[in-house]
């Protein structure tokens, strides 16, 4: 059964979200001085941090307040969260709460080498929180969208995106924060529903098949809304309709990242040898969320993504996909994925080249 691992009665309860929900916020509009403890309330001691590129782990509470939180908080110091969506369920025996939004403020001071603006800026994520039995996070999984902070910060170190670089919308049908659980039933559909589009995805011949044409034709088409969205990272950027997904993303990524070929569970295993797959799977009413850290392996073999040539390197992608299933299929698709560790395995530093930039 795809949906195998994923309890739909098991959710986390309306407390439990609840009390994540208002702790994440008090975090982020903690003063500095106030950092610490916001963090314990949130967080066990020996929370495992998985970050971003290029803050990329740290090991408890001390190391992210010093590595992520204060940093943050020097360079936006009116800061504040604004989620989209804000999902949970227990998957494999654990519970996890997932969220995509921004982090708001004034960009007053540097962050990760960027320059300060003095504007407006908002730091899209996704997360996804593994949830302790006293409420606390055990695991954060935090993937930031660095690179495009680089990009309202005037300092792009990339060719044009083939989507259109924007902030993510929330959902089109507006009820993204499930402070509840939602029927059992409805997000075990919903999480089926992706993984059978997953399977579409993971069976394609590449090497026969690999056209605009056949991508458009390809089963994948019977689980997409006609009005679908695909809202990507910077360097990517949203798409809309089939047509848009394939001509802005899926041919030149395809095309560019050679995947292991063969049924949905050859390709699992495959991926599953080097590392990759989801630690979550999990459905909540209309929403279904999977990731994994990471999820992709390939090997860039072939030109064109964010106009780079081919490495011939094997590349690992951390990867969360958000969906919204509407009218019976999937309407929108929110995609974090770390680029800057993406680039960084093809041996492209881009904060190095915004350094670089910013000399000349």
């Amino acid at each position: 059964m795809l949906t195998e691992g994923f309890d739909p009665d098991a959710s986390p309860s309306a407390e439990v979200r609840a009390t994540v929900h208002g702790r994440l916020c008090a975090l982020a509009e903690a003063p500095e001085a106030g950092l610490a403890a916001a963090l314990e309330r949130l967080a066990a001691p020996s929370c495992a941090w998985r970050l971003s590129h290029p803050m990329t782990a740290a090991e408890g509470t001390v190391q992210a307040l010093a590595a992520v939180w204060v940093p943050l908080r020097r360079a936006l110091p009116d800061l504040e969260r604004r989620d989209a969506l804000f999902v949970g369920g227990s998957y494999q025996g654990r519970q996890y709460l997932a969220a995509v939004g921004h982090y708001c403020g004034t960009m007053r001071g540097d962050w990760l080498g960027i320059p300060a603006t003095g504007r407006t800026l908002w730091l899209r994520y996704g997360e996804v929180w593994q949830i302790g039995p006293d409420g606390r996070a055990v695991q954060a999984n935090l993937l930031w969208d660095v690179l495009d902070v680089m990009r309202q910060a005037g300092v792009w170190p990339l060719g044009p995106s083939l989507g259109v670089e924007a902030p993510w919308p929330g959902p089109l049908t507006q009820d993204g924060l499930r402070l509840a659980p939602s029927d059992p039933e409805t997000g075990r559909a919903s999480l089926e529903q992706t993984l059978r589009m997953h399977r579409t995805l993971a069976e394609h011949d590449d090497r026969a098949n690999l056209t605009r044409e056949g991508l458009i034709a390809m089963p994948q088409r019977a689980h997409w809304h006609p009005r679908m969205m695909w809202y990507g990272p910077a360097g990517i950027g949203t798409t809309r309709g089939l047509e848009g997904f394939v001509d802005g993303h899926q041919l030149p990524f395809r095309i560019a990242f050679h995947r292991p070929q063969g049924s949905f569970e050859e390709v699992t295993a495959e991926r599953a040898r080097h590392g990759a797959g989801h630690y979550i799977r999990i459905g909540d009413g209309p929403y279904s969320v999977t990731g994994g850290w990471p999820s992709v392996y390939a090997v860039h073999a072939g030109g064109g993504f964010c106009g780079m040539p081919p490495t011939g390197r094997p590349v690992t992608m951390r990867v969360m996909d958000f969906y919204l299933h509407h009218e019976g299929l999937i309407r929108e698709n929110w995609v974090p994925l770390d680029m800057l560790d993406l680039f960084a395995q093809m041996g492209v530093d881009l904060l190095a080249r915004m350094r670089a930039a910013l000399r000349c």
